[in-house]
């Protein structure tokens, strides 16, 4: 290990660190670019007159800093404000794990970043960064978690990280102002989770490795049809496309996903709902979209459904009100504002709903047979309008 000496002729102090004199420096400067918010008393412990190796945060290796975690990781800790130093980070060419707590640390990500090669893990979530995703990132070959989520991030994805960083395997950029089309990823690359939630992309969904297991589109202004692609993830354990512009069918594929979430709400979906199988997925919501067709009885051994808001029609099968009266794991059944028109449900089994069950009905082509409280948003209509239902017997 490498001894530097550090001297402050003025002040008439002599330091002896155990750092590289490079890292030394870029710690300094790092530290000169940020503070404790009120609450956090994180940097108390950086005192230059001591080894650097020994502050909170820092892990060195051989004389360099391997690992940066930047602020108190307690729960609750009120993180730093300040800037991310632009070159500083860049001359820590050692580092391997960067992390920054939440707070209110401002300005852009660090394009020095990619003088760091030997970086795997980059998370700066939870701030308030600021500007685009640095195209220099491409650099980083080795890199597997990439972390920018909860920022304020804009303009595009770089087209160049899929197929520049073959390590990658976690890709979070949610809740930013990230603007275009969602990069596509070759069948070879190591993603497992790609969660880019709650931006403005558009376009259609690209083609994805068929080894992810976590990805999360939701709320951007995505088009175009998923029918061919998703059927090739057959190891998604989570899945979130809400709140898009996507059309067409829903492969029946998907419901044999090992999948705890199922979100496909709030789309332009069409066509009928076909599982090849039991649907055993705790979560399922497919309301707000334009599904027709009968509701399928393959469905009763979900969790949670959600099937309102769409036109399907016919009578709801028996086994879903069995599921739910306890013959099975379905906790909410929600298909308010349908075409229905029956439900085969017995008086006495109506008024004995298991606590903790939900059913709403309303707004179909019946009467309800259940006086079940329904979520605000169903309305005070119990039933539809009569023209609106050629085929009820009432």
């Amino acid at each position: 290990m490498v001894m530097v000496v550090v001297g402050w002729a003025a002040a008439g102090v002599v330091v002896r660190a155990t750092l590289d004199p490079v890292d030394f420096l870029a710690l300094q400067a790092i530290r000169k670019s940020l503070e404790d918010l009120p609450g956090s008393g994180f940097f108390g412990g950086w005192d230059f007159t001591a080894d650097p190796c020994g502050f909170p945060g820092v892990f060195c290796d051989a004389g360099r800093v391997a690992a940066l975690a930047l602020g108190d990781p307690r729960a609750g800790s009120p993180g730093l404000t300040g800037q991310l130093d632009p070159a500083a980070f860049g001359r820590l060419s050692a580092l391997a794990e960067l992390s920054l707590v939440p707070g209110r640390v401002a300005g852009p990500v660090p394009d020095s970043l990619a003088l760091c090669p030997d970086l795997r893990f980059l998370a700066l979530s939870k701030n308030l960064l600021s500007g685009p995703i640095p195209d220099s990132l491409a650099s980083l070959a080795r890199l597997r978690t990439l972390d920018l989520s909860f920022n304020q991030l804009s303009g595009q994805i770089p087209a160049s990280l899929p197929s520049s960083l073959p390590q990658l395997s976690n890709l979070i950029l949610c809740h930013n102002q990230l603007s275009g089309p969602v990069p596509a990823f070759p069948d070879s690359a190591p993603l497992l989770r790609l969660d880019l939630r709650h931006n403005s992309l558009s376009g259609p969904v690209p083609d994805l490795p068929p080894g992810l297991q976590y990805l999360s589109l939701a709320a951007n202004r995505l088009s175009g049809r998923v029918d061919a692609l998703l059927p090739r993830l057959a190891g998604l354990n989570y899945l979130d496309l809400s709140m898009n512009r996507l059309e067409g069918p829903i492969p029946p594929a998907v419901f044999a996903l090992p999948l705890a979430s199922l979100q496909l709400q709030r789309n332009l979906f069409s066509g009928p709902v076909a599982p090849p199988g039991e649907v055993g997925i705790p979560l399922v919501d497919l309301s707000y979209n334009r599904l027709w067709g009968p509701v399928s009885p393959m469905l009763a051994a979900a969790g949670r459904l959600y099937l309102n808001n769409n036109r399907f029609t016919g009578e709801v099968p028996a086994r879903l009100v069995q599921g739910l009266m306890g013959g099975g794991g379905l906790q909410v059944l929600y298909l308010q504002h349908n075409f229905l028109t029956g439900v085969e449900i017995a008086p006495a089994a109506a008024a004995a709903l298991p606590a903790g069950a939900s059913l709403c009905l309303q707004y179909n082509c019946m009467v309800p047979p259940v006086d079940a409280p329904c979520p605000l948003k169903a309305g005070t209509q119990k039933t539809r309008p009569a023209e609106q239902c050629p085929e009820w017997r009432g």
